[in-house]
């Protein structure tokens, strides 16, 4: 295989967008895919941050990153700092790059439906919700053995008989309900004792309707920090025995205080992909890993410094031999006068587009399995190039 010829995926400030090219399974070893699905709706713009945009510092007052902070990747974008001390050396080889304005058709800003809609691979307007596209793909190469990293099967995976490990045994929390109950019983005949239960009482009604709100947004998806501390064994799995995985990880539905928990998972999600790539080892030139999410965030902060639902996101594509170092994709100036809806980034770049040259490229797909692995029509714009 020729290095930087894997996966081409280049572009400018604001030019085409080349999926395919010189897109090719290795010459040597096995191709291996995985997806990782932040869920929640990550907010893109505070990841890969419009540096230039002085629309985006006006309309983020509170939470916009300062361009001191961020390590600058070219004339228009730049990266948290989060990032920056964990995926430089990836950056700087080639084997990352990112893809702004990436999404799907779907305008429900709803987890669920959104989710629903990337994980099926199918045409907006005429899904099969008993089929994933994950599991289509493996269908269709009928050798690559797949697994899922969940607590049970995901979208992705439906329709196909997929092995799936939970990695739920790390990231648990340390104050439960016992607890609780051991705190109240220790002051049940003090002065404070009402107001010590009350408390109590009012901490686990926020906490479980919050942990509901969040549960739903996540389904039930392990930690960032779970994810940094579980890479090592997926990638360990990936190196010896499977060839296509998915991963999903919560936390990422920031309505509220978005900074402080943006920060923090972006250091846990880094971390866990520079020891994924080094636990691959020698099969990391044959990988390419995809970081997506159901959407990204609205353009504006709102009052409790943090984002709502929005629409346009940006994924991650990572690899050993991809032709990385660069912003990738369509792309077009960040302003309030380009916002979807007045709102959001748009999408201009399709996710099905993606995955189909990625996995064409990979496995060298013949028109007739992409069609079965990406049903109905595909993005086809003039300045899009397949393999």
């Amino acid at each position: 295989m020729q290095r930087r010829h894997f996966l081409q995926l280049s572009g400018a400030a604001l030019p085409a967008l080349w999926f395919g090219g010189a897109l090719a399974a290795p010459a040597t070893g096995t191709p291996r895919l995985l997806v990782v699905f932040l869920r929640g709706g990550y907010d893109c713009l505070n990841v890969l941050v419009p540096h230039a945009s002085s629309d985006y510092y006006e309309a983020r007052p509170g939470i916009a990153i300062p361009k001191t902070d961020l390590m600058v990747l070219d004339d228009n974008w730049a990266l948290h700092p989060a990032l920056a001390t964990t995926l430089t050396p990836l950056w700087s080889a080639g084997q990352l790059t990112f893809l702004p304005f990436a999404g799907t058709d779907d305008t429900s800003r709803s987890h669920f439906e959104t989710q629903d809609n990337i994980e099926l691979g199918q045409p907006v307007d005429h899904p099969d919700a008993r089929s994933g596209f994950l599991a289509r793909l493996a269908g269709v190469l009928a050798g690559p053995r797949a697994i899922s990293f969940t607590d049970s099967l995901p979208v992705s995976y439906r329709g196909a008989d997929i092995p799936n490990i939970s990695l739920k045994s790390v990231g648990k929390p340390a104050f439960d309900a016992r607890q609780a109950q051991i705190l109240a019983d220790m002051y049940a005949h003090h002065p404070l004792g009402a107001q010590v239960r009350e408390g109590l009482d009012l901490r686990q009604q926020v906490s479980m309707a919050m942990a509901e709100e969040m549960q739903q947004a996540n389904r039930d998806a392990i930690t960032p920090k779970g994810f940094e501390l579980e890479a090592q064994r997926i990638g360990r799995l990936l190196r010896q025995d499977y060839s296509i995985g998915f991963v999903d990880i919560g936390g990422w539905d920031t309505h509220v205080n978005e900074n402080a928990v943006l920060a923090t998972n972006l250091e846990s999600l880094g971390r866990g992909l520079v020891s994924l790539s080094r636990e691959l080892g020698t099969e990391w030139p044959n990988t390419v890993v995809v970081v997506v999410s159901e959407f990204g965030r609205t353009f504006k902060e709102n009052g409790s410094k943090g984002t709502d639902h929005g629409h346009g996101s940006t994924y991650w594509i990572a690899g050993g031999s991809i032709d990385g170092g660069k912003i990738a994709g369509r792309q077009q100036a960040v302003s309030r006068a380009t916002l979807f809806q007045n709102r959001d980034l748009p999408v201009l770049n399709e996710y099905r587009a993606l995955f189909a040259a990625i996995t064409t490229g990979m496995w060298n797909l013949s028109a007739e399995q992409r069609d079965k692995v990406f049903p109905g029509p595909v993005d086809a714009r003039p300045d899009l190039r397949f393999v």
